[in-house]
């Protein structure tokens, strides 16, 4: 019988990256070593010049639980490698960084968390880096509004806090007639729902601290692509100090070995979730993409394979009420993030978009109204119960 060489996702999960070590281990162990000794001058020198891969110092993130579960990331997300990081935004900011040049520019399209806004519209600038913000439904003036110092076109492949569907293959054909790079955050999609690189985007970035961990117990980023694109990239992260720790990338390793069965469960209570909100009396809107009315449906429909675990929705009531009835949630934890076990709640306003003006939130429709709620998984029932009597 022929040996199968396109293995599936959730074979990847378990399985990319990982040997048996000399003890039998199943899976990588944890290597919580900061430097890594050679038998002779020879030895060291072929790690050095890369003629070799081993072990040499975490800081460059050459120790084998970070080079496992790296491994693993490029295998899931579909990229012939990955860098790991402390943060998300760690991740971001490297790419940008090591892609951008004070006098470059940047066009972020669509609306995108809080600290990316930040990076990019307060950060940046200081190094004579500047950046463009669309929206989403602005991409009919994408290509007039790429100059020629443009570097990088960024989104969210499911936006922060609306759930906006941005049309991948459209956004990547505008930006290779101008030979710009595609940089994408798919943290809400993950690689489960969403594989940008197979739909030409040039690099993937995840807070791994999300879905990716699953848990709320790390912190973590990663950048994925091809190793030509993401060689800059290392050099950023060893000389700023970025690295993963590897008791981090182990407790990743381990999450990741769940994940295509944590996000499609994740996926199926917020698709239940979402359909009765909608009818609920008191909701004016629900941003989800597996809704048939929502606006971005039929292109999820075509780039997706399942539409998340993160719904967000605007009560019929003021700023007071709308934390009222957040107050009341007893099953939803109130926090600012996402993609885990538990269920969590927060109110853009309050947490993930808190900094950006007023007037920028109403031009992207984050309203004081809006709830953004991330699905886990308890009972689904149990999560309507909780969210029904808070409506009440």
């Amino acid at each position: 019988m022929k040996k199968k060489t396109n293995l599936g996702l959730a074979t990847h999960c378990v399985h990319a990256g990982d040997t048996l070590d000399e003890h039998g281990a199943v899976f990588t162990p944890l290597y919580n070593f900061s430097t890594f000794g050679f038998p002779d001058t020879q030895s060291v020198l072929d790690v050095v010049e890369g003629r070799v891969e081993g072990s040499l110092y975490t800081r460059y993130g050459l120790n084998p639980t970070i080079q496992a579960v790296e491994k693993k990331l490029a295998a899931i997300e579909g990229g012939e490698a990955a860098w790991i990081f402390s943060s998300g935004m760690a991740a971001e900011t490297a790419t940008f960084l090591a892609r951008c040049k004070s006098g470059d520019h940047i066009i972020c399209f669509g609306d995108v968390y809080g600290g990316t806004y930040e990076l990019l519209d307060t950060c940046l600038p200081n190094l004579g880096i500047t950046t463009t913000f669309m929206l989403g439904s602005e991409i009919n003036q994408l290509s007039d509004s790429i100059k020629s110092n443009t570097r990088i076109v960024f989104f969210e492949t499911l936006t922060n806090p609306n759930m906006e569907v941005l049309d991948i293959a459209a956004i990547v054909t505008i930006a290779k007639k101008h030979d710009v790079l595609v940089v994408v955050d798919n943290t809400f999609a993950t690689p489960v729902n969403l594989n940008p690189l197979a739909l030409g985007v040039d690099l993937v970035v995840h807070s791994t601290t999300k879905y990716l961990g699953g848990h709320s117990d790390l912190t973590g980023g990663v950048v994925i692509g091809s190793k030509e694109l993401l060689k800059p990239i290392w050099h950023w992260r060893k000389n700023l100090g970025q690295v993963m720790a590897p008791e981090v990338a182990h407790l990743l390793a381990r999450s990741l070995r769940t994940l295509v069965v944590r996000v499609n469960a994740h996926n199926a209570s917020a698709q239940i979730l979402a359909e009765r909100l909608i009818e609920h009396p008191r909701i004016i809107k629900v941003n989800y993409p597996g809704l048939p009315d929502s606006v971005g449906h039929n292109i999820a429909k075509r780039q997706m394979n399942g539409f998340s675990g993160m719904v967000s929705f605007v009560i019929d009531g003021s700023t007071q009420e709308t934390a009222d009835l957040v107050d009341r949630l007893k099953l939803f934890t109130i926090a600012p993030s996402l993609g885990s076990v538990e269920s969590l709640v927060t109110q853009p306003i309050i947490t993930t978009h808190h900094n950006l003006t007023s007037a920028e939130r109403t031009k992207r429709g984050i309203v004081d109204s809006m709830i953004r709620i991330s699905v886990g998984l308890e009972d689904v029932e149990d999560l309507w119960d909780d969210l029904e009597q808070a409506l009440k």
